[in-house]
């Protein structure tokens, strides 16, 4: 068990216990992840927000519901993801504007950051355009660096599945991107070279 997986054991415990200092503590510490989630989710900066207070006030509720089969942080996840679906459900009809560049920082492994400015709204754009199942496991593996295996479980379903949905929606992200070559666009390289 990790240092992080122990604290908020130790936070949840003494929440369920009637310390609601211990759940401040426990929001604080997850807040901004489970923003950056909702807001990869939803592409839309007062629907993530919305989704992460909804996320932390149903945790609040239902903490008791915690089970410590997992992390703490891999049911907060799971609790995110799916007010982002409920989110999503409610807002599809209505078209949500692109988020503007100002609101992300430009990606610091681009060597160049006018480059890497330039390309984040197509980014953005194909991400949103993937299917929530497929969003959701490109999200959480790809931006948030989660393992596969804590990806799993918060989305509760295999790992194999997981991988599945990831190569699709990388897939799906790099024909939307033009990234993709077709197979005649691939050099043919000689036996003996």
């Amino acid at each position: 068990m990790t240092d992080r997986a122990e604290t908020d054991a130790d936070l949840i415990a003494r929440y369920l216990r009637g310390d609601v200092a211990a759940f401040d503590e426990l929001m604080r510490a997850h807040q901004d992840r489970v923003f950056a989630v909702c807001l990869r989710m939803l592409r839309d900066r007062e629907s993530a927000l919305d989704a992460t207070q909804e996320t932390f006030v149903t945790v609040f509720r239902k903490a008791d519901r915690f089970a410590g089969r997992s992390a703490f942080s891999t049911w907060l996840y799971r609790v995110a993801v799916n007010t982002c679906y409920d989110h999503a459900r409610r807002k599809r009809r209505h078209a949500v504007a692109p988020l503007p560049e100002s609101n992300d920082p430009a990606d610091v492994s681009s060597g160049d950051s006018f480059l890497s400015a330039e390309l984040r709204p197509q980014i953005e754009a194909a991400l949103a355009a993937l299917p929530d199942e497929f969003r959701a496991a490109v999200v959480l593996s790809d931006v948030e660096g989660l393992s596969l295996q804590t990806v799993a479980e918060i989305l509760e379903v295999p790992v194999g599945t997981v991988k599945s949905r990831v190569f699709r929606g990388r897939r799906l992200l790099a024909e939307s991107l033009g990234n993709l070559r077709s197979p005649s666009d691939t050099p043919i390289r000689e036996a003996n070279a």
